[in-house]
């Protein structure tokens, strides 16, 4: 125990750390209004309400920012040895914190100027581009903006200063009983690791994941305000280890545009017509337990009833894949056309700066108001900001839900994950009910995922069955959505309104044929519309990025849209295609044929109707359609790096 004096407590090594660590936050802090200052046209001149938003969001990733790059310093003050009560050893861990945050505060004000050029915040890709002719050009204009904006290097001075100053060491303490000193000190540095990670991830929830770069757009509206309350260490040290998005020269350009375009044209002989949208997302419903998915298949486990009634009553397609095999890949495949077909594309700065269109963006031309649901914490998955960087009007989270007691509250909650899937698609239909139409609403459900609970009172409605636990997760849910047709049907909307159903991915299985790379992407893409005749089954191969400008199609969108999918309503189903990636490996379904590719070289092909495990490679026994889908694939490959990078 230290020596007995009231002081001596704010100058030990614990409370000196937690006053250094406040300087650097304030140092942090001040690089966000210089960035907003010298970058003030990107945001034309309109901040108004969202200082606030932008200050909390700011909090979050210079928590983030700080904990990445203080790291070491908290390690090195907390270590429970006596050996370090010595001047030098707390010299040391300020000049290691003083370069850190100097540095971090470097890597800030050269961003604030080198943001013109990029419209984006400076990751570890940008950063490599240094190594070559271009990036040396770029690095030429940053040293010569610098020197232009004499100021900004006037006010790294400035803050490197008074870091020297501000920053302080801990006094040499003597204490009276060792045992304690080693206890005291352990339990500070186990505290200061939950704090580390809790700062790292953006919470210590165990349904938050670490946040990226995409998370701050569920405190801004546009990319430059994204872009105000990020911190440059944050977005370098996130995007370690993620693979650079080099564009493979398959095809010259002019060879390219002929072979294949992500531009969708409209018909230009559509008329408008301005019906109701509701697009589901369904977690894990994979295609393995709808048994009208299934027809004539043994083994299947149907554990979703209503799904089978409302497919015999809709169009749907005889092969159906999602695009990805993480929630987070569904939305921006579904709702923007942007199949996920490379590793860690949402953690790159080029989309993330960019414009991205939409369903809700597009319909928004259209005079349509637009809001998203999803019954987990606000923000969780990086639904929220997602959904608002596409253009959503509104967001319904768990804290728009408990603000509505007559529908449980948080007593409805899971326990786990969200609000049960009935009461939050009863008061979803019930929100829907109050919008001006036309409308869209899009919905992510949650009660199927792990660890597959039902309610309590549905324990004995919807026993443990079979071999899977998820089925009676897929039943529970598959009822709920039963719940919200039966009350949606009896609105004055329901009857002019396309409904749009699919899954984010799928999940368990234990039917052979869901059990190959192309049994893992398989989900429903159901298109009904109560009003129309709009049914049947198609001999197409349809995928998640179709969904976005098919809804456009059918509704007669007049405006030509950038997706990597394609209208399946004006396309023959002989001329329809689809396209996954996984583990570094290119799939690509194109009649009967499935096409793997790694890149480079073609893997495999197989027929994968009649062989839906892929055991058989038939790859060399038809080299024409071999031929002819590697050249559609590589021209794809070539012009998604293109739009994601440039």
């Amino acid at each position: 125990m230290a020596e007995n004096n009231p002081g001596t407590v704010f100058r030990t090594p614990f409370m000196v750390m937690i006053r250094n660590l406040a300087v650097v936050y304030a140092a942090f802090l001040v690089c966000h209004p210089v960035f907003i200052w010298y970058n003030w046209s990107a945001f034309q001149g309109d901040l108004a309400g969202m200082l606030w938003p932008m200050l909390k969001g700011s909090l979050v990733f210079d928590t983030a920012g700080i904990m990445y790059i203080s790291a070491l310093y908290i390690l090195l003050m907390m270590l429970p040895f006596h050996f370090k009560e010595r001047l030098w050893y707390y010299r040391l861990t300020k000049i290691i914190l003083v370069v850190l945050a100097s540095a971090a505060v470097l890597m800030n004000l050269i961003d604030t100027v080198y943001y013109p050029y990029t419209g984006c915040r400076s990751t570890l890709q940008v950063l490599n581009e240094f190594s070559d002719e271009s990036g040396g050009q770029i690095f030429h204009i940053v040293i010569r903006a610098m020197a232009d904006n004499w100021y900004i290097i006037l006010l790294f001075v400035v803050m490197v200063w008074l870091l020297c100053k501000l920053i302080k060491i801990p006094a040499i303490l003597k204490y009276q009983k060792t045992f304690v000193y080693y206890i005291a000190r352990t339990c500070c540095l186990l505290l200061s690791a939950v704090c580390i990670v809790a700062g790292i991830r953006g919470g210590i929830a165990h349904n938050i994941r670490p946040i990226t770069m995409s998370n701050a757009y569920q405190y801004v509206k546009t990319p430059a305000q994204a872009a105000a309350i990020l911190n440059t260490p944050f977005c370098v040290i996130r995007t370690m280890g993620n693979e650079d998005l080099k564009v493979p020269q398959y095809f010259s350009q002019e060879e390219l545009e002929e072979i294949y375009s992500p531009v969708v044209l409209p018909d230009s002989t559509a008329v408008f017509r301005p019906k109701n949208v509701v697009v589901f997302i369904l977690e894990s419903f994979g295609s393995e337990y709808i048994g009208a998915m299934n027809p004539g298949a043994n083994g299947i486990h149907d554990c979703a009833p209503f799904m089978d009634t409302l497919i015999n009553h809709s169009l749907t397609f005889e092969t159906s894949l999602a695009n990805g095999r993480k929630s987070i890949d569904a939305m921006p495949s579904v709702l923007s056309g942007i199949p996920m077909l490379k590793d860690h594309l949402f953690l790159t700065p080029t989309l993330l700066s960019k414009e991205i269109t939409g369903l809700a963006k597009e319909l928004g031309t259209k005079g349509y108001y637009s809001a998203f649901f999803h019954g987990a914490d606000n923000g969780s998955m990086g639904f929220e900001s997602f959904a608002k960087l596409i253009g959503y009007n509104d967001y319904f989270g768990l804290n728009e839900f408990v603000q509505k007691p007559e529908y449980g509250g948080k007593a409805v909650f899971d326990g786990y994950w969200a609000i049960w899937d009935e009461e939050f698609l009863q008061y979803m239909c019930d929100e829907i009910g109050t919008f001006r139409e036309p409308f869209l609403a899009s919905a992510f459900t949650a009660s199927s995922h792990h660890p597959y609970n039902v309610p309590e009172r549905y324990q004995s409605v919807y026993p443990t069955e079979g071999n899977l636990p998820i089925y009676r997760g897929i039943r529970y849910s598959d009822n709920a959505l039963k719940l919200f047709f039966e009350k949606a049907s009896k609105q004055p909307w329901f009857n002019n309104t396309l409904f749009v159903l699919t899954a984010d991915h799928t999940n368990l299985s234990e039917h052979p044929d869901y059990q190959s790379d192309y049994g893992n992407f398989r989900v429903p893409i159901i298109f009904y519309c109560p009003g129309d005749t709009l049914t049947g089954k198609r001999k197409a191969v349809a995928q998640q990025a179709d969904v976005f400008p098919s809804i456009l199609g059918y509704l007669g969108y007049d405006k030509p849209v950038i997706s990597f999918g394609q209208n399946l309503f004006n396309t023959p189903d002989s001329e329809t295609w689809g396209a996954t990636f996984q583990n570094g490996l290119y799939s690509y379904y194109m009649g009967d044929y499935l096409l793997l590719f790694d890149g480079q070289n073609e893997i495999g092909l197989y027929h994968y109707k009649s062989d839906p495990t892929l055991k058989q490679n038939i790859k060399g026994t038809d080299p024409a359609t071999e031929q002819e889908m590697t050249k559609k694939l590589k021209a794809l490959i070539q012009q998604y790096l293109e739009y994601m990078t440039h």
